[in-house]
């Protein structure tokens, strides 16, 4: 197996912010002070969109810059939703201060669906869990 990214994630502070090392980063996590936390940095869900917007983007980007598209300023705005049943709805909204034509917008929307982090999530994951002993 390939191993492509790891992170560590360390109790830094009160309750549940945590410190999470990964690439040689260090980012901060927590719950807002309505769920119990101090709200010292992002939700759990609030990073894992953060990983699937910086993934399409930078993914569009690339594409657009071997296509020789000036995309301009795309930004990618994502909500998260449940629905009654407990399923998680993602929706993805991409919009540009370029003046890209339809064929463009829509090879953009299509190539998003494609991109790594895009389809992990669809696909899932399959996630082990084990004891280290320290």
């Amino acid at each position: 197996m390939k191993r492509i990214a790891s992170a560590v994630v360390r109790p830094t502070g009160p309750n549940y912010t945590q410190a999470i090392e990964t690439g040689g980063f260090t980012l901060a996590a927590d719950e807002p002070r309505g769920a119990g936390g101090q709200n010292a940095g992002p939700g759990p869900y609030n990073l894992l969109l953060a990983g699937l917007g910086a993934c399409t983007a930078i993914t569009l980007k690339m594409y657009a810059d071997r296509k020789g598209w000036q995309i301009g300023a795309l930004q990618v705005a994502l909500t998260l939703a449940k629905d009654d049943d407990g399923a998680t709805h993602i929706e993805r909204r991409l919009s540009s201060n370029a003046p890209l034509d339809a064929a463009q917008w829509d090879k953009l929307v299509e190539i998003a669906g494609k991109t790594p982090v895009t389809r992990t999530l669809a696909a899932g994951a399959a996630i082990t869990t084990t004891r280290e002993v320290r």
